[in-house]
């Protein structure tokens, strides 16, 4: 077996995993970047194709590279991903990918080893930098009860209206990617959306007055609410466990296309048909299941404490397992960890330890 030590191994080259990887660097530290995609930016390439960032580019720039163009204008997806290309290039972070990791154990002498295919990497630091929500999508059982006339979808593979069949369409879930995609429909066919309202930011999107309150959002998203604060302690349980508040689509712009939004929980299936728990059905030709990813950590064969299915870690530090970090958890630190423009304070965080760690050979202070 093909066999290299590594000081840190960064799993996923996503914009947390570049951005610990560009702070690492800036500290004289070694690591190496892996991912399973083909592509740096393929994390956000496989959105459905209308997904643009809730920020403006001026806020969209990691560490070392500001985001191109207009920095009022609102990155596409793929704008983005192209933006994640350039940021490794521009600071030659030494990325591997079509590289995944089929499991990580510890060692005898308190490092770890990963598996790659047939090869191995040892290291003395991992970075999990997976993802904010993970990428196992999330469908209820009951789906399966559903009559199979009728088409459904996770909205992870969701990409245009087109996919779906001609009629009424349900969507499930009403956190962002599901109100963005019973908006999209509306426009073209009947469509139900249902799942709890979890409040609004009051702002429209794209508007002046957003511009001007873009910078005592961010303010608010990265120092206010915090894991450090009762406000910020409260929003990380609603986040993490319900979803988030509406940004750019609200209940008025769903309304406006005639969506019916129902805030309720789909709790069963009656005649093959999804049903509240009221009893209402609904006679459609589609489902889309915007219900969430989880977090697949069948390979990871440490003993890291888990916690309603959450790691258990401050800034991204797991105490019990020396050398083992996150870095892009949703609410890793404040509100802000999971977008782009809070995972840099993140990730410089997450490379000090690191770097404390090897120089000292223990890890500093929270």
């Amino acid at each position: 077996m093909n066999t290299q030590h590594i000081e840190t191994l960064i799993i996923g080259a996503g914009q947390a995993g570049l951005s610990t990887g560009y702070h690492l660097k800036r500290l004289g530290r070694d690591c190496l970047i892996v991912d399973g995609n083909d592509r740096i930016g393929d994390n956000w390439r496989c959105h459905y194709d209308s997904l643009a960032l809730f920020t403006p580019g001026r806020a969209d720039g990691l560490d070392g590279l500001p985001f191109p163009g207009d920095p009022r204008h609102f990155p596409s997806k793929d704008e983005f991903a192209e933006y994640l290309e350039l940021y490794a290039v521009a600071n030659d972070l030494p990325v591997r990918m079509r590289t995944r990791v089929d499991a990580l154990t510890t060692t005898g002498d308190g490092g770890f080893r990963a598996t790659l295919g047939d090869a191995e990497v040892r290291c003395d630091n991992v970075v999990l930098a997976t993802g904010p929500f993970g990428r196992t999508p999330h469908v209820p059982g009951l789906a399966r009860e559903i009559d199979p006339t009728i088409q459904q979808l996770h909205s992870s593979q969701y990409r245009r209206p087109s996919q779906l069949a001609d009629g009424p369409t349900l969507v499930v879930g009403a956190s962002h990617s599901g109100l963005d995609v019973a908006y999209e429909l509306g426009r073209t066919r009947p469509t139900t959306l249902v799942g709890p309202d979890r409040g609004n930011v009051p702002l429209e999107w794209g508007t002046r007055r957003l511009q001007l309150a873009i910078p005592v959002i961010t303010f608010a998203f990265n120092h206010v609410l915090t894991r450090r604060t009762p406000m910020g302690r409260r929003t990380m349980e609603e986040m993490r466990h319900h979803g988030a508040s509406q940004l750019r689509v609200k209940r008025h712009h769903l309304a406006e296309r005639g969506v019916e939004w129902i805030t309720e929980h789909v709790t069963g299936v009656a005649d093959g048909l999804p049903r509240l728990e009221n009893g209402r059905t609904f006679g459609v030709a589609s489902i889309v299941w915007a219900t969430g990813f989880a977090q697949d950590y069948d390979w990871l064969q440490v003993p890291v404490p888990f916690e309603d299915g959450w790691p258990v870690e401050y800034r991204g530090v797991v105490e019990s397992v020396p050398g083992l970090y996150f870095c892009g958890l949703a609410f890793q630190y404040c509100y802000a960890s999971g977008q782009v423009n809070g995972v840099g304070r993140d990730a410089a965080f997450v490379a000090h330890e690191i770097a404390e760690r090897s120089r000292t050979g223990a890890l500093s202070p929270a």
